[in-house]
């Protein structure tokens, strides 16, 4: 393989320093919300200089639009893939739980349910919410559900409304202001009980 050429090196000096941007800004936004996170803030959780942000991105609603965009996407994608996943309905959701309450996850799923219910967030931020629809992000979970109600692994009940107030449950954790020190989150299996016999 050929050495990367001075161009090639600074592409790549760019992605990783913008990557390092988006993280910064998840975590920050996923804790104080959109109005209470300052740029300087996010710098100083990345590392870096306030002026390097706007080398990357001309504001903070641009930030924040880029994150709420891709995160969405993201979970979209995942959703999508879930029914292919190995093991019956009941594994399949248990992985999907286990990778929201991930600690490498959580602030992606922090942050939308934050930035859903908030009021002060871009006007684009809230379009984008409305093309991805609670309706949307359930979907693709309802036949799983339904068919390890089949095999008697959930409990019976109607599927939106089970799944609504499970992932609602997950949320609210989530967006806990403190998570307990001592407990921390519930285990997965615990907050699965909701939803099996």
């Amino acid at each position: 393989m050929s050495p990367l050429n001075r161009q090639q090196q600074l592409n790549q000096i760019c992605d990783v320093r913008r990557e390092q941007i988006k993280q910064a800004a998840l975590k920050m936004f996923a804790r104080r919300g959109y109005t209470g996170t300052k740029t300087s803030v996010i710098a100083k959780e990345a590392s870096i200089s306030e002026g390097l942000i706007y080398r990357y991105f001309n504001s903070k609603e641009e930030l924040f639009i880029t994150l709420v965009q891709e995160l969405m996407e993201e979970a979209r994608r995942e959703l999508e893939v879930i029914g292919y996943l190995p093991g019956t309905p009941f594994e399949q959701i248990r992985t999907l739980t286990k990778n929201m309450l991930d600690e490498n996850n959580m602030y992606a799923f922090m942050l939308i349910e934050r930035a859903r219910k908030d009021n002060d967030v871009p006007e684009k931020a809230t379009q984008i919410f409305e093309e991805f629809s609670t309706n949307v992000l359930i979907d693709p979970i309802i036949p799983i559900f339904v068919k390890g109600q089949e095999s008697g692994e959930f409990s019976l009940g109607e599927p939106r409304r089970m799944l609504s107030w499970y992932f609602t449950i997950i949320n609210s954790l989530l967006t806990q202001e403190v998570i307990d020190e001592e407990y921390g989150l519930p285990d997965v299996d615990v907050l699965l009980r909701i939803l099996t016999k």
